[in-house]
């Protein structure tokens, strides 16, 4: 089983740019952690991500495994970050890279340079709050000039996209109003945001009201143009109040979309890899990954992966790492989606659960099929 889904091409549905420069040791260990400080005389090497890092990434660029931090930083410095790029990201095996254009983008690789480094064919998917927060730089009169500008804006963003994000997560929480407010509510919301950005009182968008406002607008555009909506659930940096995160919290807005007719993606899901499944079951609008959590949870991947597989249906499955910043976290992150995926359809087959032939077409949905099916892409070649 493991040589037929290592062979398999993957759909990433969700990811990031690599950095576009060198770095040294600490700018590399921060992009491995989700923490915002170091830890003094600390490394970033000694956690699962890390051990899987120097497991999996040195025979790429020429190490044995199991390689030291330095000797591994040094052979990545001598080659230069785009031929780094160019063999961890083009060895991985993915097909095609569905890239979040959204988080710091000034210092990211965008689609265009992304293919162009790794030859993996690259699409966007606008993250809804970054643009409305591009709108707002750009001095809107008023709440209601922000509200039509940012409408306006969005469309344009997403015409040549192949999905929208929200954070919604991030900035407010799933426990929110989750009804589309007025256009009277937005106009007034807009206007204090706008006034607190002036004053400095406010930084970023984290007003309820227009986030609702943003996943409206952003879900009619999706229905519209037949392209699913993706939405962060759990793990990430120390901005996620974890408790109201749990994806259930956001049952009757997912219940919404349902009636309109917009897919939904839940990504990364843990801890609440079980509520997402279960969401999946239920709503025929909702799909599942485990993104991040795979190259976070490294060796123990494999458990991650079978949690969600013990009630998701194979057919509402999806891949992604959520790699950002480092081209060692794509790599990571596919190798270790694969040796999880094989292990776990391999224990099934072994106890009689299923032949092989049915393992091989689950193994297919998850890997491209359904990634295939609701961002409109064809079939990989290879496929």
């Amino acid at each position: 089983m493991k040589d037929f889904v290592g062979a398999l091409p993957l759909i990433d549905h969700h990811c990031h740019g690599v950095v576009a420069r060198d770095l040294d040791r600490p700018g590399f260990e921060a992009l491995m952690s989700e923490g915002h400080r170091p830890v003094p005389g600390c490394s970033q090497f000694d956690k699962p991500l890390g051990l899987a890092l120097l497991r999996h990434c040195p025979p790429v660029l020429g190490l044995a495994p199991h390689a030291e931090p330095g000797d591994y930083l040094e052979i990545r410095r001598t080659l230069g970050f785009e031929e780094v790029s160019r063999r961890l990201i083009g060895a991985n095996g993915v097909d095609t890279l569905l890239i979040d254009t959204g988080h710091r983008s000034d210092a990211i690789f965008d689609p265009a340079r992304m293919t162009a480094i790794s030859g993996v064919p690259s699409r966007e998917v606008v993250r809804i709050e970054a643009v409305m927060e591009e709108v707002a730089r750009r001095k809107p009169a008023s709440g209601a000039e922000l509200r039509k500008a940012f409408e306006e804006r969005l469309a344009e963003r997403s015409a040549g996209a192949v999905g929208l994000k929200s954070i919604v997560a991030y900035r407010t929480t799933f426990d929110i109003d989750q009804s589309e407010p007025a256009e009277a509510e937005v106009d007034a919301a807009g206007d204090l945001w706008l006034r607190q950005l002036d004053s400095g009182e406010a930084r970023r968008l984290e007003n309820a009201v227009l986030i609702r406002h943003g996943l409206y607008v952003g879900a009619r555009l999706c229905r519209d143009r037949g392209f699913p909506m993706q939405l962060h659930v759990g793990f990430g940096d120390r901005d996620v109040m974890m408790p109201k995160c749990d994806p259930t919290v956001f049952l009757p807005f997912i219940e919404a979309m349902e009636t309109m007719g917009v897919t939904i993606t839940l990504l990364h899901c843990w801890p609440f890899l079980r509520e997402a499944a279960w969401l999946a079951e239920v709503f025929s609008n909702v799909y599942v990954d485990t993104g991040v959590s795979q190259n976070f949870t490294g060796a123990s991947a494999p458990r991650v992966v079978a949690e969600m597989m013990e009630l998701a249906p194979f057919h509402k499955q999806v891949y992604s790492s959520d790699a950002f910043g480092l081209a060692e976290l794509h790599y990571m992150g596919a190798r270790l989606f694969r040796d999880a995926l094989a292990e776990v359809l391999a224990g099934w087959i072994a106890r009689g659960d299923l032949l092989p032939q049915r393992a091989e077409q689950i193994a297919r949905a998850i890997a491209f099929g359904n990634a295939c099916r609701i961002y409109g892409l064809p079939l990989p070649a290879s496929a």
